[in-house]
């Protein structure tokens, strides 16, 4: 099943192709901005778009047995992250850094390209890129990009870039790490410090959680420690966050306009939470970094099982294939990171 939305969808996150001005200073981040992006109230968060999750809410459990292997598809890669599937074009954009280089010591990275079965391109060279995400209409991905400490929107007809959110209040962001865009193009971001590098903290020891909507940027919260993973439920109605140096996961309420309330555990984590997906039933696999295994949670937060791919060092996930029954992972240790597969049952969420 392929997601076309219309343009109309993007509305929001045309709007959140600017920076929102401000000033700098030393000041406790504090969020300044309540933007409602929308021309009308709604009755809640928007959800997936029309077509994108089959309809009904009979789906079975998620994995084959509780404890699944995925495939190798190859091998040898630097340090593969941030994997999104384009449905349009039938392929799997991913993240390849390097190691740190130059005075600053920041992490190069190439967005490469994997179209099945077994062909691999580079896709953007120099992207400075970690976390991918789709846009709604399909036409952009949105990149957290730490060679400019900011997040970027990435053309896919000619890999154009642009810039989603500059800053903060004046203040250069750590190093934004993963991303995810709701259904009418808000978007929200980690910033943790695994890429800043020898570039100074203008952040002054925080490691937040933003948001961008109509062209504004606000902090969702400041409080915890390296934030990571990110995603939202199908319905937009949670707001997941893995915060890797407290191996505990947080969910939050999602307001219609994009703001967020109350947060809570989700689950308190086993293995370092990485990169996140989620299906259609709201099910989350959670990638890890310690134990190499793919955690996956009800939404209630029950553990029903795990996947295995690489050994140690697995880093993200996601969704993908003509029917979106296709789990994509990246793991594997720095220099021969790789990109594996597994079929599952029920289809995913393409955030």
């Amino acid at each position: 099943m392929t997601w076309r939305p219309t343009i109309a969808a993007l509305t929001g996150l045309s709007l959140a192709l600017t920076t929102a001005p401000g000033s700098a200073g030393a000041a406790p981040l504090r969020d300044t901005a309540h933007v409602n992006a929308h021309t009308r109230p709604l009755a809640g968060p928007p959800g997936a778009p029309p077509g994108v999750c089959p309809g009904g809410t009979g789906y079975g459990p998620p994995l084959p047995a509780t404890s699944v292997s995925a495939t190798k598809i190859r091998s040898g890669f630097s340090f593969l992250e941030g994997p999104v599937w384009i449905a349009d074009g039938g392929y799997l954009l991913m993240s390849d850094m390097g190691a740190g280089a130059g005075p600053n010591n920041v992490q190069p990275a190439t967005i490469r390209r994997f179209t099945p079965p077994g062909t691999f391109d580079t896709f953007v060279a120099n992207a400075g890129s970690n976390g991918l995400a789709l846009t709604p209409d399909a036409q952009q991905i949105i990149a957290a990009t730490h060679d400019q400490r900011n997040v970027s929107a990435y053309r896919l007809n000619d890999q154009a870039r642009s810039t989603v959110a500059a800053d903060y209040q004046g203040r250069a962001f750590n190093s934004p790490n993963d991303v995810t865009v709701r259904s009418d193009g808000v978007v929200y971001f980690t910033d943790p410090t695994f890429q800043r590098g020898n570039r100074p903290d203008q952040m002054s020891g925080r490691t937040s959680v933003f948001r961008v909507s109509g062209g504004q940027v606000s902090l969702v919260d400041d409080r915890l420690r390296q934030p990571n993973g990110i995603a939202l439920s199908p319905d937009g109605s949670t707001l997941y966050v893995g915060a890797y140096s407290e191996n505990k996961i947080y969910r939050y309420v999602v307001q219609p306009d994009g703001s967020t309330g109350a947060r809570s555990v989700f689950v308190n984590y086993l293995g370092g939470p990485d990169g996140v997906t989620i299906d259609c039933a709201g099910n989350v696999y959670w990638a890890s970094g310690w134990d190499g295994l793919i955690h996956v949670y009800s939404p209630a937060g029950a553990q029903l099982g795990t996947i295995r791919s690489g050994g140690a060092g697995t880093t993200n996930v996601a969704f993908g294939g003509p029917d979106r029954q296709t789990l994509y992972i990246t793991s594997g240790r720095t220099d021969d990171s790789g990109l594996y597969s597994v079929r599952l049952n029920v289809p995913g969420y393409p955030y």
